[in-house]
């Protein structure tokens, strides 16, 4: 188990990886893959491997500002109350906030409506040294925009082989995609929105919307499934999440940042000036 932490069975990367004959309609969001530890347990492996994170996103950042143009992009996909709000705020927020372009993907504005779908998501990609958070993605228009019949089926039908291919391209230019589908149980989500509507703190996140989607999670579960089928590619996998216990989420995304990061193989940036002589000058300053 090592240092993939004292309760992984299996590391994440490989017990999260989608599989060639995943049945969404039949995920079980309240799984824990790969993990044998209980809530208690997690969440302290949660603290520890967060700093482990944070160090990690450190170095990156460290080599981007000396010129290292490599990032790392996590796309994070789910329905509403899947938990994406909560990986940013537990997850990401353990980490320094410099090191973060974070960017959440709603309906198009109307300059983003005049060009390709992918346009507003090329402006967002992350710089060299930082790590990209999508919260929702350029996979809303193979899900949402699939589901409502907003274009034509043999328009995003040809979406997921330029998405392969756009993804592909960002690979090459050394950017690490995590692509992460969030799936909450509609008894879970049912719960979460009903905790929205009983507490004034949190009303601004519920949306009546949520409500008319929820009737529609069959065709969602579809789309996802052709998501699933068709877009997780050797270069850049999805990785599939069960988020009905919000703890367990919390970790596998901890530690799919963690193995993309290790596998960077970043090391702290050599100093560009001598440094024993700026030692002697500190002494006499």
């Amino acid at each position: 188990m090592g240092k993939h932490g004292k309760s992984w069975k299996v590391p994440a990367a490989e017990a999260l990886r989608a599989k060639p004959d995943i049945e969404v309609a039949d995920f079980d969001a309240s799984a824990t893959p790969g993990f044998a530890g209980d809530k208690k347990s997690g969440n302290e492996l949660l603290v520890e491997r967060g700093e482990h994170l944070a160090e990690l996103q450190e170095r990156l950042y460290a080599a981007g500002r000396s010129g290292d143009h490599r990032s790392v992009l996590l796309v994070l996909q789910g329905m509403d109350t899947a938990g994406k709000g909560g990986i940013v705020k537990h997850v990401i927020g353990a980490v320094d906030p410099q090191g973060i372009d974070h960017t959440s993907f709603g309906v198009p504005s109307e300059e983003e409506k005049k060009h390709n779908y992918l346009w507003r998501i090329r402006n967002a990609l992350p710089r060299g040294g930082q790590i990209g958070v999508f919260d929702r993605s350029h996979y809303e228009d193979v899900l949402v925009v699939r589901v409502h019949n907003l274009v034509p089926e043999s328009v995003w039908e040809k979406r997921y082989d330029e998405i392969n291919r756009f993804e592909s391209k960002l690979v090459e230019s050394g950017t690490t995609i995590v692509k992460v589908a969030m799936f909450v149980s509609l008894e879970e989500q049912k719960e979460r929105l009903a905790e929205r509507l009983d507490r004034p703190d949190k009303y601004w996140k519920y949306n009546p919307a949520d409500i008319d989607e929820r009737k529609r999670w069959p065709d969602y579960q579809e789309a996802y499934q052709a998501v699933l089928d068709k877009t997780s590619t050797d270069v850049a996998p999805w990785y599939v999440v069960p988020c009905d216990r919000k703890w367990f989420s919390r970790l596998a995304v901890t530690e799919l940042l963690i193995d993309a990061l290790e596998r960077l193989q970043l090391g702290w940036p050599p100093a560009d000036f001598d440094v024993e002589a700026e030692k002697k000058r500190l002494a006499k300053a």
